[in-house]
């Protein structure tokens, strides 16, 4: 092979690998936004973050000059806008109170990442969860309980946003989350590693505190009002309860999790 033919290979592969990590990179980069929830995320030093921005348009403002200080501080780096790409960035231009930032959630991975690390855990997957306050206390009782891993799709449901991590307390960026942007395919792959799917239900008659599970279990959490979707549904291979007095029917989807978390 000629000398520029291996060079120019040897280029492609190494452009390859950069691409690959850098996409890997922003996989797990989250923005948020809001001069609150912006400003908290600063304080804590517990949080990795990669770069604040902020809108040129911005009137002078002590909450502003407390980001930049901090940011300064910690080495962050910060960038300007005008106000449409702040926009942009923050993909909220009502809210966003001109500021973002850009947070490194160092847990987030997808299925394959974690499978090929575990060889024994317990995970939620959460079908169609829309309420960003369920999201968090979910994510704060996984946290705080014995779940490995929280599967969060990446359509249909509430995504990671300034109200589930403040429903969540902080927990979020110590939590491992798979994103999802199949959660049928998602949970048919985790099945082929040899996992048991779990649901919930009021008619099942083996208790939640009954059932002998395996060493891969993953519990399927339903939306709040229509619960688990029918696909999915089909894919579990047993339905356990939580069995209830007087009458009371259903529980709240968060409640469910900590119970689950906690067994």
């Amino acid at each position: 092979m000629p000398k520029h033919s291996t060079l120019n290979a040897k280029r492609s592969h190494q452009d390859s690998d950069t691409y690959l990590k850098k996409k890997a990179f922003f996989e797990k980069v989250l923005t948020i936004y809001g001069r609150n929830a912006v400003l908290e995320a600063l304080e804590d030093p517990a949080v990795t973050i990669h770069k604040l921005h902020f809108s040129t348009s911005n009137k002078p403002a002590p909450a502003l000059d407390k980001m930049a200080e901090i940011a300064k501080k910690r080495g962050i780096e910060v960038a300007y806008h005008d106000k449409a790409s702040l926009s942009r960035i923050s993909k909220n231009a009502k809210q966003d109170q001109g500021v973002a930032l850009d947070i490194v959630l160092e847990h987030f991975g997808d299925e394959e990442d974690f499978i090929a690390r575990h060889t024994h855990y317990r995970i939620l997957a959460l079908d169609g969860i829309t309420n960003p306050q369920n999201l968090g206390m979910i994510i704060r009782s996984a946290a705080a309980g014995n779940i490995d891993a929280i599967i969060l799709p990446t359509k249909g449901a509430a995504q990671i946003s300034p109200l589930v991590i403040k429903a969540s307390v902080g927990t979020l960026f110590k939590m491992p989350i798979i994103k999802s942007s199949n959660l049928t395919e998602t949970l048919k792959r985790f099945k082929d590693e040899g996992a048991s799917l779990y649901t919930l239900s009021s008619h099942a008659s083996k208790s939640y505190k009954e059932t002998a599970y395996s060493d891969k279990s993953i519990f399927v959490l339903g939306n709040e009002s229509e619960g688990v979707s029918k696909v999915v549904e089909a894919l579990c291979d047993e339905s356990i309860s939580i069995p209830m007095n007087r009458g009371v029917e259903s529980l709240n989807v968060a409640v469910t999790a900590s119970l689950l978390a906690f067994m």
